[in-house]
């Protein structure tokens, strides 16, 4: 690169950092807009709508009708969050919490009223009319009550055949723009709507109307033109596509179960506070600094290269987290440091390479071009396994998942951008502005071979061993306590105890005045929300008996002078139900497969996959060990932490697996396979022991200055940092041996 060029792209560097610098500060509007403060937060870090609905009827629901409400509720309001949750009030509410809103007029509009939808036939079977319009103005009212409607079978379908209903827009056949609502059936539902059509449409004879009646309201009245037995419909004649899916809407909430009805609505304040983010900030800043005073230190002027190009990751990470209107919480938060900690591995990867090349006796320039080379395999392989299992925890995870999910990706993709763009362009613009001697990216010392296979024994006893007591221990507490681990109010479910204070209150000051006493009286930890213009503050923590719960009304009263008339305490299950848990599982199991296959794939071996979803299901164990022995809370960012370690621990795997590809590759006929294994992993110590520190170092930096939750999150984060660390280099490497050697190769295998 030209002197010329090179300064060019400098500057051009320069001025895209303040350039969008200075709008994830300000904003492009000077309101905000677009900047770091306009980035959707959720309920933990900035709260949200929360809405409580309650069962219609004299009877009590019973448990599968409110789990199976509940469940369709989360999988409807995820279209407003994806870290939207819905879980039981009591024995017969239901309340749901929308994170990044605070309009909840417009959400209850929206939503509308959950219950029961209907499919009314025009004409019963004793000729006399269900419904009619009397007006002549499409204001129709039924003629008969729902019992009688009901006793002669003139109710067709009801909500519950429905499996989703959706606004469409699509050209006729003259090529007009129509808008409709398309309806997608159940199977029963299918041949229900199948016999319904059939009747209305009488060959055609004497077409009539099916009537989808909600609400006491008449929703739309469709004239059946064929008999539809293909399980999907189309109700045309809307004039807007708001108000097709407005219509569509009603029928997926008349899909549900229960009839509700909406008790309250309030505004909730952030679970964790305001300080919470500032202190993540902070954290996150200090990491930044030491991680990019370390690269330099290390790396010299590549450093100040990959710190250019970390520092355009972030800026461009805040940017994009706005564009895509992607909500972030901790979980999200966790997928950005996975994200970074990838960044700054590529970097690392790139640079051992060059530092190799230039040991060989290769001049500087030359070594510049072959180290991206050569580090372009690794790096492709170690974030596209990542990227597949960010994808299908996107498609397939719940909600939470789904934010996890979102974060990663767009961090994955940055990385790679940042790292083989920004970096090699800087990096070629340092060396044309005179930067050409070795001594500023350093030489690479000839490391002697350590044997790692050879004390592999003791590494898979070590690892099998603390697995073991994890299992162990985790039985203990299950007989004991009837928990294998510490799970929390997220998992378990608790009790919410709602208080109005005489005057208002800060999270902080609730969090430093009043937690102490309440965690006092429950013996359990505490998660509290402020009510937007109210002075009510909500505790919810394990599930209190009758003795606790007169305890802690005589702690409010005793201590802050609150009448019991102030004080109401509920029962709510758990935020994380069985099928998000289900959800998960499922999500997790096919990342495996897909990485499984992509492996294949680009190895042409299948014991690569194998060693490595070993090592990640390694991993995970000690983590999960280490919940059980050290009583960490398992809450909602626990998901959140264990994809982190498997995202992690597959990509430091695939690194050395590709070293190892690559010296295979070159063997000599003095060299054997366990000499092969041994020089890869010596080669990749240095980029397995720096990416590490590097990543240890941004969440240590949380754990040190963050609030009591995000502590909880960061210390199993670290643990899983280090048996990353751990089973790529001891664990991985071995176990491919191992299973190469007990099961060889067959001679039309590549490898």
């Amino acid at each position: 690169m030209k002197k010329s060029r090179a300064i060019l792209v400098l500057m051009l560097m320069v001025v895209a950092l303040v350039g969008i610098g200075f709008i994830d500060i300000w904003g492009i509007d000077g309101k905000g807009k677009g900047s770091a403060s306009d980035i959707n937060l959720g309920l933990d870090l900035a709260g949200g709508v929360s809405i409580t609905y309650q069962v219609v009827g004299e009877e009590e629901p019973g448990a599968t009708d409110m789990s199976d409400t509940i469940a369709k509720l989360q999988k409807r309001v995820e279209k407003y969050s994806t870290e939207a949750i819905v879980y039981q009030e009591g024995a017969d509410r239901i309340n749901i919490e929308i994170p990044g809103v605070s309009d909840a007029t417009q959400i209850l509009q929206e939503l509308g009223r959950p219950g029961t939808l209907y499919f009314i036939a025009e004409i019963g079977p004793d000729g006399t009319p269900n419904y009619s319009d009397k007006t002549g103005l499409g204001q129709y009212t039924l003629d008969k009550d729902f019992e009688q409607l009901e006793a002669e079978g003139s109710i067709k379908l009801v909500g519950t055949d429905i499996a989703n209903a959706q606004a469409i827009s699509y050209l006729d056949q003259m090529q007009n723009q129509k808008i409709a609502v398309e309806l997608t059936m159940t199977e029963e539902g299918s041949a229900k709507f199948a016999q319904a059509t059939r009747e209305a449409y009488n060959g055609g004879i004497n077409r009539r109307t099916l009537a989808i009646y909600y609400d006491g309201q008449f929703v739309s009245v469709p004239t059946v033109n064929a008999e539809i037995t293909q399980g999907t419909a189309i109700i045309e004649g809307q004039q807007s596509f708001e108000e097709a899916e407005k219509i569509a809407s009603t029928i997926r909430i008349g899909g549900l179960k229960l009839e509700l009805e909406e008790l309250h609505s309030k505004v909730v304040g952030a679970q964790l506070g305001v300080e919470a983010i500032s202190t993540s900030l902070q954290a996150g800043l200090i990491g930044f600094i030491i991680v990019a005073v370390f690269m330099i230190a290390v790396y010299f002027i590549s450093g100040v290269a990959s710190v250019i190009a970390l520092t355009l990751y972030v800026v461009l990470v805040v940017l994009l987290l706005n564009g895509f209107a992607i909500t972030l919480t901790l979980s999200g938060i966790a997928g950005i440091i996975l994200s970074i900690g990838m960044a700054v591995d590529a970097n690392v990867i790139i640079f051992a390479r060059i530092r190799e090349e230039i040991a060989a006796g290769i001049s500087v320039r030359t070594a510049l071009k072959t180290g991206f080379d050569k580090a372009l395999s690794a790096i492709i392989d170690g974030n596209i396994t990542t990227l597949i299992a960010a994808a299908v925890l996107w498609f397939l995870g719940p909600g939470t998942v789904k934010g996890f999910a979102q974060t990663l990706a767009l961090g994955i993709g940055l990385s790679m951008f940042t790292a083989l763009v920004v970096t090699k362009l800087v990096l070629y613009a340092f060396y044309g502005i005179g930067f050409k001697d070795e001594k500023w990216y350093g030489v690479a010392k000839a490391r002697k071979g350590i044997d790692f296979l050879g004390k592999r024994k003791w590494f898979f006893s070590v690892s099998t061993a603390l697995v073991i007591a994890g299992f162990i221990v985790m039985g203990v507490y299950k007989a004991n306590t009837g928990d294998a681990l510490n799970f929390s109010l997220d998992f378990k479910g608790g009790t919410a105890t709602a208080v109005t204070f005489d005057k208002p209150m800060t999270l902080e000051e609730v969090t430093r005045d009043v937690v102490p006493y309440v965690e006092e009286v429950t013996k359990s930890a505490v998660q509290i929300q402020t009510v937007q213009n109210s002075n009510e503050i909500i505790f919810k923590s394990a599930s209190l008996n009758v003795e606790q719960r007169e305890a802690m009304d005589k702690m409010f009263m005793d201590n802050f002078n609150i009448p019991q008339s102030m004080i109401t305490t509920e029962t709510i299950s758990s935020t994380i139900s069985d099928e998000m848990k289900s959800d998960t599982i499922v999500a997790v199991l096919v990342a495996i497969v897909c990485m499984l296959i992509y492996i294949r794939i680009r190895f042409s071996d299948i014991r690569f996959g194998i060693s490595s979803v070993v090592a990640l299901l390694h991993d995970v164990l000690i983590v999960l060990a280490f919940y059980a022995v050290a009583r960490v809370s398992v809450s909602n960012t626990f998901i959140a932490c264990m994809l982190t370690i498997v995202g992690y621990s597959i990509n430091a795997t695939i690194v050395i697996f590709d070293r190892v590809r690559e010296n295979m590759a070159e063997m000599t006929r003095k060299e054997t396979l366990k000499d092969v294994v041994n020089k890869s992993v010596t080669q990749t110590l240095s980029r397995s022991i720096f990416t590490s520190l590097t990543t240890f170092i941004m969440v240590a930096a949380l754990y040190v200055l963050g609030v009591t939750s995000i502590r909880e999150f960061a210390l199993p984060l670290m643990v899983g940092i280090l048996c990353g660390t751990y089973s790529s280099i001891c664990i991985a490497g071995g176990l491919w041996y191992v299973l190469r050697e007990k099961f060889p190769p067959r001679p039309e295998e590549d490898v």
